[in-house]
């Protein structure tokens, strides 16, 4: 397995485990209120840095400095997300704060976008 589909699953298990722990934390206080930084996790931390993993790891995928650059983005972007929605759901941080977390989670789809429109690009074996 490429080292770029090792970073991505490696990042996406720890917010997945993040994730259930802080899942598990809401369901044993009874306070939901983190429900939306608590999906973001989920959705952008495990599910969609697995399912990038798994795209560098298929045979023929190039894992150069695109996947890297992506691998750098979308998990900053993810990780970011986590730490500044709660603060901007309790009202700590102005919601145009979430640009920080935003912009590399956006930026990094574009680099796994490219990715996979190169791909079309590739002989079929």
């Amino acid at each position: 397995m490429p080292r770029v589909s090792s970073a991505f699953f490696t990042v996406a298990a720890l917010c997945g485990l993040a994730g259930m722990v802080w899942g598990s934390y809401m369901g044993a206080s009874h306070d939901h209120a983190m429900l939306p930084a608590h999906a973001h996790l989920n959705l952008l931390g495990w599910v969609t840095l697995s399912i990038m993993g798994g795209f560098y790891a298929l045979p023929g995928n190039q894992s150069g400095v695109l996947a890297w650059v992506n691998f750098v983005l979308s998990s900053l972007g993810a990780v970011l997300m986590a730490v500044l929605l709660p603060r901007v759901l309790t009202q700590q941080l102005d919601g145009k704060v979430m640009m920080a977390a935003e912009i590399p989670a956006i930026l990094g789809m574009i680099c796994f976008l490219i990715g996979v429109i190169s791909n079309w690009r590739k002989p079929v074996a």
